[in-house]
This record gives C-alpha cells, sequence and structure tokens, in this order.
C-alpha cells in the first residue's frame, strides 16, 4: 500500500524523506543519496506508461492517477513511501487518490515566510513572483527541464500554499501524521521516533523502534552533512541555473539559518502577514 510524504514545495519533504529513507533502507542508519531514490515520487511518468494519455495536455494523467495507484498496489502489497507536491483532492472530477490505495500520509509544513525564501532561491522569483506563486490556486509544477521528453506526464496539481496545506490536513480518508518543520528541526529525535511510532501502529507493525539507529541517522543527516554531500556529489533534484544552463542552484541552500526574520524586509513581512494571517494563527507561527 501507498505511504504519502507530502507536502507542498520547499517545505523540508527531502530531508523527512532522507529520515525516513534511512531509518527503513538502510543497514546501520548511515545516510546516501542511493537510499533517498528508493522513496519514489508520484506522479512520474513511468507509472503511466501503460496507459492511453496525451503528455502534451497540461491535465490528462489526472484521470489515471486511481489507475496508476492501482497498479503499483497490485505489484507489491507490502508499505511503499511515495513523495508527492499534489494537493489531497480532486481536478477535472477526478480523486488524486482514495483510502482503497493509501494507507497513511506523513505531511509537513513550514512557516509560509520562510517557503517564500526558499521558493525565491529554488524557482529564482522575485518578491512579486513569489507571492503570486504562493497564492495562485490554479498552481501547478512540472519537470520543465525534461519536458521534450516526459511532457506533462509528471504534472502536480499545488493550488496556493493555504489550500494545500488545508487540503491533506482537513481530510478524513487516510491517517495522516500532521508535522511542522520547524518542530522536527528544533525537536529531531523525539519527532523522527513518534513518526515510526505512527507507521508502525497503522500498518500494524510490532518491530521494536531501533534507537541507535535514529540515532546514528540525525548525525548523518545534518543540514551540513547534507550540503556537503551535494558539494561531493551534486543532488538529482537541483534545478539548472536560468542565467547559466551549466550551472545548478545548490539545493540545500541556508536550512536553518532561512530565517524570514533576518532575510525580508519589514515592508514584505507585514505583506506577507496580511496574506497569511488566518493561517499563522492556525499553524501557531508568530510574528
Amino acid at each position: 500500500m501507498i505511504f504519502w510524504i507530502a507536502s507542498y514545495p520547499k517545505s523540508g519533504n527531502t530531508w523527512l524523506r532522507t529520515l525516513i529513507s534511512t531509518y527503513y533502507y538502510s543497514e546501520d542508519g548511515n545516510f546516501n543519496q542511493k537510499l533517498l531514490k528508493k522513496i519514489d515520487q508520484f506522479p512520474t511518468k513511468k507509472y503511466f506508461k501503460e496507459f492511453n494519455y496525451n503528455k502534451k495536455v497540461l491535465d490528462d494523467t489526472c484521470k489515471l492517477w486511481i489507475k496508476a495507484q492501482e497498479k503499483i498496489n497490485v505489484n507489491t502489497r507490502e508499505l511503499k513511501f511515495f513523495k508527492t507536491h499534489n494537493i489531497f483532492g480532486k481536478l477535472n472530477n477526478y480523486d488524486f487518490t482514495n483510502e482503497q490505495n493509501s494507507i497513511g500520509c506523513l505531511y509537513v509544513v513550514r512557516d509560509p515566510r520562510n517557503v517564500f525564501t526558499s521558493l525565491k532561491n529554488h524557482y529564482q522569483l522575485n518578491d512579486e513572483q513569489a507571492i503570486k506563486w504562493m497564492t495562485n490556486d490554479k498552481n501547478y509544477i512540472y519537470y520543465v527541464q525534461k519536458f521534450e521528453e516526459n511532457g506533462y506526464s509528471d504534472f502536480q496539481f499545488i493550488s496556493s500554499w493555504s489550500i494545500h496545506y488545508k487540503s491533506w490536513k482537513i481530510q478524513k480518508k487516510i491517517p495522516i501524521k500532521f508535522i511542522r518543520y520547524e518542530d522536527l528541526q528544533n525537536q529531531t529525535y523525539s519527532i523522527m521516533t513518534d513518526i515510526i511510532k505512527f507507521i508502525n501502529r497503522i500498518t500494524n507493525n510490532k518491530e521494536k523502534i531501533n534507537i541507535d539507529k535514529i540515532k546514528t541517522i540525525l548525525r548523518t543527516t545534518s543540514f551540513e552533512k547534507l550540503k556537503q554531500n551535494e558539494t561531493d556529489q551534486g543532488f538529482s533534484e537541483a534545478v539548472t541555473d536560468k542565467e547559466d544552463r551549466n550551472k545548478k542552484i545548490s539545493f540545500f541552500n541556508l536550512g536553518p539559518k532561512n530565517n524570514w526574520r533576518e532575510i525580508i524586509s519589514d515592508d514584505l513581512k507585514f505583506k506577507l502577514e496580511n496574506i497569511f494571517e488566518k493561517d499563522l494563527k492556525e499553524l501557531s507561527y508568530n510574528s
């Protein structure tokens, strides 16, 4: 069955996947990038290759989301983690997923002011573009750099930042553990053990949590370690610089130093807090 690791873009999904992949797929808790690749993304082209669709039509794969997931679950009955940035909901009256194909979800949410600064770097946006990106309820992403090959087959409907987190948070179809990125950052050990307990409970796994393994994971997946790993080996999820096609934008950019209080102006802070006022209160994010 599919177990989702879901988030809005630039909210900590990659870090959460490093923790999960290293716990479940390593022998000793030492992270390497091959482990991360064991958690695939959905939707992607390879899960639709047996179906008829038009890859040049923006949202043509949404009619196949459920069929593709049924195919995944036929091929394997074991627990299968998948990353997604898709909302939990419908597009063109087609559900993204359902309780027949999904066993649970980890959802990581991040302070929108820090999402804003991270989006600007990753997608090379200015302030107004980033605000428009986060508030566009019809927003979507796809693999631009491989469009000739993939078309829109890896299209993901993300909507706005607010709609995205609420779509997963309020749904009642599958069990979900809702995690604030900042809590994961400040209480990594306790949140990590809670995550494993949650996964074990809904999968009826009676195995004892491997505390020593978790401790090793925390040492080998620190931001500094991941950034150094990217420097030494590159990182597959890094995007190409718009100005220099031979250059990659650093994926692990600021990490804990990405503090909106020290980066954005007072005027921009005021603007963002007006836009996301209700969400900031709901998620207990302070000014």
